[in-house]
């Protein structure tokens, strides 16, 4: 029977260990966002992957090509400004003040789609929530990173 060094890399955990190495976790910033971030960080641990935290800001003005067209694009960079602080507060409150943080705006599902990509993901993590009645034929934005992605993604189911 063949034994292993003590302490040397099995080929199973070489093999686990190179399975991601690039994590990206999407939060849109409300109470369920530690926990998704929770699982996120516990998986890079495991993985010693690099995490990545995405936010990112959907604002749609009411008269996008009116007079207050001015006035939408400082809201919305007045929106993305927040946003960085709370995902700064969430990366500090997660222990990964190290981990790479992106806010964005535009739309959720491409902006999720392109980040993967320019960031080379093996894994996008991405909370899921529970849909019941008319809301089922909703394409959700988890939908559509499932299918488009260009990696794996996990959906954290919230409750």
């Amino acid at each position: 029977m063949r034994r292993n060094l003590p302490g040397a890399p099995t080929a199973y955990n070489v093999r686990v260990m190179s399975i991601y190495g690039r994590i990206l976790v999407v939060v849109d910033l409300d109470k369920h966002s530690e926990q998704i971030g929770a699982r996120a960080r516990d998986l890079a641990a495991a993985f010693a992957a690099e995490l990545s935290l995405l936010h990112v800001v959907e604002y749609v003005p009411v008269e996008p090509m009116g007079e207050t067209l001015l006035p939408a694009v400082q809201i919305e960079e007045e929106l993305v400004q927040r946003a960085k602080l709370r995902l700064e507060e969430l990366a500090k409150a997660l222990g990964v003040g190290s981990a790479r943080r992106e806010v964005t705006a535009g739309n959720v599902k491409a902006e999720i789609v392109r980040a993967a990509q320019e960031q080379h993901a093996d894994l996008i993590v991405i909370g899921s929530r529970e849909r019941r009645g008319p809301s089922i034929l909703v394409n959700l934005t988890e939908d559509t990173v499932l299918h488009a992605a260009p990696c794996d993604v996990l959906a954290v189911r919230l409750r």
